[in-house]
């Protein structure tokens, strides 16, 4: 079976000015959640997983509760969403160029329309990694 997927590299600021890079991905066989990884050493990469529904409302308002936070930031001209990542290790806030990430929602979109997840979701699959133990 072939994955239909979507990734980019995108570029965040750290405390501001400090660059981080960064890896965006969607698959259609994991329809209701986005990847996204953080480089936080020369070959070391962290990732976070949340729902691709929690970026969509980030884009336009503050959005999260938990250990990742979304919110829209316009600054000097310049339009960002801003990511705030927590774990027990740490925290993070990071300020992405917020059309890229629009612009990444719309080539999920245009995978897996809003909505149509569960039609790209399977099931069995799921229920057979879990007991694969």
């Amino acid at each position: 079976m072939t994955t239909e997927a979507i990734h980019v590299e995108l570029v965040a600021l750290y405390d501001g000015a400090t660059p981080v890079r960064s890896r965006w991905s969607y698959r259609a066989d994991h329809p209701y959640t986005v990847v996204a990884a953080f480089q936080t050493e020369r070959d070391r990469w962290v990732e976070w997983v949340f729902s691709r529904d929690l970026l969509e409302a980030g884009l336009t308002e503050s959005a999260g509760l938990g250990d990742v936070r979304f919110s829209p930031l316009e600054d000097r001209g310049l339009n960002m969403l801003v990511v705030e990542i927590e774990s027990p290790e740490g925290y993070a806030l990071l300020e992405v160029d917020h059309a890229a990430v629009a612009d990444f929602l719309d080539a999920t979109e245009a995978l897996v329309p809003l909505g149509s997840e569960s039609e790209h979701f399977d099931v069995e699959a799921l229920i057979d990694e879990l007991t694969r133990v």
